[in-house]
């Protein structure tokens, strides 16, 4: 069994992967930690930020700091992750990838690779209704899809 869990750097999907991590060890699993980075994300951190700064011929320095600062991120807590994993001996490996969240996270999910999909319900902004990608993946991923709160 495989269980794939989607990670975005929200604490909800940290969440997610902690019940991942408690199924996998129940049931023998290996968990695949999977997260994407979107350059598009960047882009509009950026120009966001220099229209606030009005400093708008910086915005391509600030975008590439944070899409370095986004690859950190994801870096880091992934390998926190994959060392809780082996700390509670769950067989753990992680894959990150860049492009469009929506079609990569499609494509890995439905690959046929996995019995189960977990992500957290919220997404980064943190919104009290459910996240804007659940609500586009829920019926298009095929495998059972555990959404965590």
């Amino acid at each position: 069994m495989k269980i794939l869990v989607l990670i975005d750097g929200s604490k909800w999907s940290q969440k997610a992967a902690l019940h991942a991590i408690t199924v996998a060890k129940k049931k023998n699993a290996k968990v695949i930690l999977f997260s994407v980075l979107d350059r598009r994300e960047a882009k509009a951190m950026a120009f966001n930020l220099s229209a606030r700064s009005e400093r708008f011929e910086e915005i391509k320095n600030y975008e590439e700091q944070i899409w370095r600062e986004m690859k950190e991120g994801i870096n880091d807590l992934l390998s926190d992750l994959l060392a809780f994993c082996k700390r509670e001996g769950v067989n753990c490996s992680t894959k990150i990838v860049k492009g469009n969240a929506k079609e990569e996270i499609l494509k890995e999910a439905n690959s046929g690779k996995y019995s189960l999909i977990v992500m957290g319900a919220y997404g980064k902004s943190g919104k009290t209704r459910i996240g804007s990608l659940l609500e586009e993946l829920a019926g298009l991923i095929k495998p059972p899809l555990l959404i965590v709160r």
